[in-house]
C-alpha cells in the first residue's frame, strides 16, 4: 500500500475524551475512529491487524476439530427465558429493542443459548457427538462504563467456540486441547510470553474456570502469579483452600496487573437441560449433551498488545499481527531516491513482502515520526544519504540501531526473516 492512496491520516493531537493507551495511540495512527463511548469503527490499518489476529485465532481453532459459522445478532425472546437469562436481573447489559409489529427482541451477549437451540436440528444420537462450531461474531453489552478504549466495548467481536460432547470424560479431554490451543494462539500473536492461564471462578457450572491473563498495569484484574509454574490465581478465588489444592505456596506468588484476552469455561448441562438439547447413547437412552465455552476478544487482544509494547513515541507491533511487514520510507525527490524506492517497493512485492510506502513528498521528521507511531516492526529509509553511505537505512522499531544494507541484500533479509 502506498502512503499517498491511504485516505486515512495521523495526527499529533491525543483525543481529550479517552484515557486509555490503546485507544489515544490507535487513533491518532488512523487505526481506528470512535464512534461512541465503547464503539469503535476499525480502519484500513487497524482491520489488517485485526485480521491478522483472527487468522491466527482460525487456524488454531480448526486445528483442534473446530467449525466455523456465522450466526445472528438479534435474538428472539424464547430461547433465553427457557434459560432464565432473557430477565435484566439475569443479564443486566442486554441491548433490547422492537420490532415494526411490537415484538420484543435483543442484540447477542453471547451465543450459548441459540447455538444450543440451532443443535437440536443436528445432534440426536451419540454418533453426532462430539462437535465444536465457533464464530466470530458481534457481541452487544451495554455496560455502565467503558472506558478503556477497543479493552472493554459496548459493541466488540468475540471468537466463541462451544463444545458439545457425550459426557464429563469426552469433555474433558477436548477441554484440555482448548487450553493448548489457546497458549499457541498467544505465542503466536507475541504475547505468549507473560500470558499466563489463570484460574478464576467456575460460577454455577464448576470449580474453576480458566482466564488467559497477560500482564499489564492496563489491566482490569488483580492475579497472583507463580512465574515458575506458568499459572496465576484471580483475586477472586484466592484464599488458603485454593491454594493447597494447586500446590501453590503463598510466598512465591506475586500480586500483578493482567488483562483478560481469554477464558474457557466448563458449562455441564445447564443449557441442554433447559433446551432440551439430548442425544440416544448406546444403549438407546436419552441424555443430555455435556458443553463447554471458550472465549477470545480479538479486539481486546488488539488492545492489550498495544498498552504492552507501545513506548512513548507510539506502537510496536508484532510482527505475525503487523498491518505491513516493512515500513518503506521515501525522504527526497530527488531522481535516484526515487527510481531506488520505487525498485525497492517493487521488489518487497513480488518477494511476497507486505510493505507501507510512504511516497508523499512530507518532511522528513513527519515521515519517520509517522513510522514510530504506526509501530510496524522493520523500518526501511531510502534517502540520498542512505544511497551515498551504499543502500538503505534499516531500523527495527523496537531498536535504536540503524544499519546500512544495500538494497538486494536488503530484500534477502527482509523475505528470510
Amino acid at each position: 500500500m502506498r502512503f499517498s492512496e491511504l485516505f486515512t491520516k495521523t495526527r499529533k493531537d491525543t483525543p481529550s475524551d479517552e484515557v486509555s493507551k490503546n485507544a489515544q495511540l490507535l487513533i491518532r495512527a488512523g487505526f481506528i475512529s470512535k464512534e461512541m463511548a465503547g464503539v469503535y469503527s476499525y480502519l484500513p490499518l487497524g482491520l489488517r491487524v485485526f485480521n491478522n489476529i483472527v487468522e491466527i485465532i482460525r487456524q488454531e481453532m480448526n486445528a483442534i476439530g473446530g467449525q466455523e459459522i456465522f450466526m445472528t445478532a438479534l435474538q428472539r425472546p424464547e430461547v433465553w427465558k427457557a434459560s432464565q437469562r432473557w430477565d435484566d436481573e439475569a443479564i443486566s447489559v442486554w441491548f433490547k429493542t422492537k420490532l415494526a409489529n411490537g415484538k420484543e427482541i435483543g442484540l447477542a451477549t453471547t451465543h450459548e443459548e441459540p447455538l444450543t437451540d440451532l443443535m437440536r436440528q443436528f445432534i440426536s444420537s451419540y454418533k453426532d457427538l462430539p462437535a465444536y462450531p465457533y464464530q466470530f461474531q458481534t457481541k452487544f453489552r451495554n455496560e455502565l462504563r467503558s472506558k478503556s478504549g477497543i479493552m472493554r466495548g459496548r459493541e466488540f467481536i468475540m471468537k466463541d467456540l462451544y463444545s458439545f460432547s457425550k459426557d464429563r470424560a469426552e469433555h474433558d479431554e477436548f477441554y484440555e486441547l482448548a487450553k493448548q490451543a489457546y497458549g499457541k494462539v498467544f505465542d503466536r500473536i507475541g504475547i505468549g510470553e507473560d500470558t499466563f492461564v489463570t484460574f478464576a471462578s467456575g460460577g454455577s457450572f464448576s470449580k474453576f474456570s480458566h482466564e488467559f491473563q497477560t500482564l499489564t498495569e492496563a489491566g482490569e484484574d488483580t492475579i497472583y502469579l507463580s512465574r515458575d509454574k506458568k499459572l496465576a490465581i484471580n483475586k477472586e478465588v484466592y484464599n488458603d483452600e485454593v491454594l493447597a489444592e494447586l500446590g501453590l505456596d503463598k510466598d512465591e506468588l506475586e500480586e500483578v496487573r493482567a488483562a483478560e484476552v481469554g477464558n474457557i469455561f466448563t458449562l455441564g448441562t445447564k443449557f441442554s437441560d433447559a433446551l432440551n438439547l439430548v442425544y440416544t447413547d448406546e444403549n438407546g437412552i436419552k441424555q443430555p449433551v455435556f458443553m463447554g465455552s471458550y472465549g477470545i476478544g480479538p479486539g481486546r487482544t488488539m488492545g492489550v498488545v498495544v498498552e504492552k509494547y507501545a513506548d512513548d513515541r507510539g506502537m510496536i507491533w508484532p510482527e505475525a499481527i503487523a498491518p505491513f511487514k516493512v515500513h518503506l520510507v521515501r525522504i527526497g525527490d530527488d531522481g535516484e531516491v526515487v527510481k531506488q524506492a520505487e525498485d525497492l517497493y517493487e521488489k518487497l512485492n513480488s518477494a511476497g513482502v507486505e510493505a507501507l510506502y510512504d511516497d508523499r513528498n512530507a518532511r522528513p521528521g513527519e515521515m519517520l515520526g509517522d513510522a514510530d507511531l504506526m509501530g510496524i516492526p522493520n523500518r526501511a529509509v531510502v534517502s540520498d544519504k542512505s544511497l551515498k553511505a551504499g543502500g538503505v537505512e534499516f531500523k527495527l522499531r523496537r531498536a535504536q540501531d540503524i544499519e546500512i544494507i544495500p538494497v538486494e541484500q536488503f530484500v534477502k533479509k527482509i523475505t528470510n526473516k
